[in-house]
């Protein structure tokens, strides 16, 4: 993903040399027009080195910060480029190339909500169908993705992938953005507009299955991730994904098949591994559950399912300390898993320690009545929505 955001942006974070400001007359130390040669033969030292005469000799001249602050971006160094910028838009306000310029800086550096501000005053200043116009809203979308604010990205992103029909990298931004705001409509929309550039993607079709499988589909998203693996088995997270799939349908040889399929791929994978040994605790393997869980865990000691799992194995191995540290360990990752309560208790019940496995089946009790008490104010706020309006009780002030 991050490759393709570069290859997005690429096209559009051109900081544009020579459009700063308007000439202005230079100062008997400034040597502008030297700095200038420097600066289009690509000799930003020389050209620093030169402008910095011009800023001593007149602070006051906007040109001169633009420039400058256009070598420090050149370099990468954005952040010492938006005071430059800031202090050439005080100086010479209204020029839209520094304030563009400082967009991008402010972007590139990182600080993507003051970027947006100004291209969003720059684009209120565009012909809605010009290329400027096309450029910052495509500069808007992308900085709202960068923000994790999806559904902010996805009307701007959608106006530029239709500007620009053959992008395909934008159009993943935009499926992407769509399945991360919950626009699942949108998703499965541009699904089909990236496969008609490209029929043979699997990420689309990947796009697609999280889509439906979101929407409770779980038929036609399982269809989707063997299509994307028919397309590229190699694909990172296909194989994973369609495992999941059968797994959540108890489906544990298919789903192991898929795991192990995704491990050979990405064989450092703790995700991976922990469904892979889960299927295969389900399956009655415990041994091979155990070295799998036992791996992922000094991978990524975080996932609470390792921790249930090895937990279970060492109960059943007679290992009760090891099973109560580790389904202690899944209980402060996971605090709201019935099934760590109550193979909890179990433990504790079995040893004789009665008030630790009171505590436990007290607090599986506990969660049992909020999950049944949730699902009946979901069910009477769905009666509510749906009753007709003339069967409302009548307002408390009403004759």
């Amino acid at each position: 993903m991050e490759l393709r955001i570069c290859l997005i942006l690429t096209a559009v974070l051109s900081l544009a040399a020579g459009q700063c400001v308007g000439q202005t007359p230079a100062h008997p130390a400034c040597q502008r027009e030297t700095a200038l040669a420097l600066e289009s033969q690509g000799d930003n030292a020389g050209a620093e080195a030169t402008w910095k005469p011009c800023l001593e000799s007149d602070p006051s001249n906007p040109e001169t910060y633009a420039h400058m602050a256009l070598l420090e971006a050149r370099q990468g160094n954005y952040k010492e480029a938006v005071p430059l910028y800031q202090m050439a838009l005080k100086l010479g306000p209204g020029v839209p190339s520094v304030k563009l310029n400082l967009g991008l800086a402010l972007f590139k550096s990182g600080e993507l909500k003051q970027s947006i501000q100004l291209f969003m005053d720059l684009l209120n200043s565009q012909p809605s169908d010009s290329p400027q116009a096309m450029r910052l809203t495509t500069l808007i979308g992308m900085a709202h993705y960068g923000l994790g604010e999806y559904p902010e990205a996805v009307p701007y992103l959608k106006d530029a992938a239709a500007a620009d029909a053959q992008n395909l990298e934008l159009k993943m931004v935009l499926g992407h953005s769509c399945l991360w705001a919950k626009q699942y409509q949108c998703v499965l929309d541009v699904y089909h507009e990236i496969l008609v550039l490209d029929p043979n993607s699997a990420e689309a079709h990947m796009l697609a299955g999280e889509a439906l499988d979101a929407r409770k589909d779980r038929a036609s998203a399982i269809e989707e991730f063997r299509a994307a693996i028919a397309a590229n088995p190699k694909e990172p997270g296909v194989h994973l994904n369609l495992g999941y799939l059968l797994w959540a349908q108890s489906q544990f040889r298919e789903a192991k098949a898929e795991f192990q399929a995704e491990l050979d791929n990405s064989p450092n994978d703790a995700r991976t591994m922990t469904y892979l040994g889960d299927a295969e605790l389900h399956l009655n393997h415990s041994e091979a559950a155990q070295q799998l869980m036992e791996k992922a865990g000094k991978i990524e000691p975080g996932i609470p399912l390792i921790h249930l799992d090895l937990g279970i194995v060492y109960s059943d191995s007679g290992r009760r300390d090891d099973a109560v540290r580790e389904l202690k360990l899944a209980e402060t990752l996971d605090p709201n898993n019935q099934n760590v309560h109550w193979r909890l208790g179990h433990i504790y019940q079995i040893a004789g320690d009665n008030d630790d496995a009171k505590a436990e089946f007290d607090k599986l009790h506990n969660l049992k009545n909020a999950i049944e008490d949730a699902l009946g104010r979901t069910l009477l706020d769905a009666e509510a929505k749906d009753k007709p309006a003339d069967e409302a009780p009548a307002s408390p002030n009403a004759n």
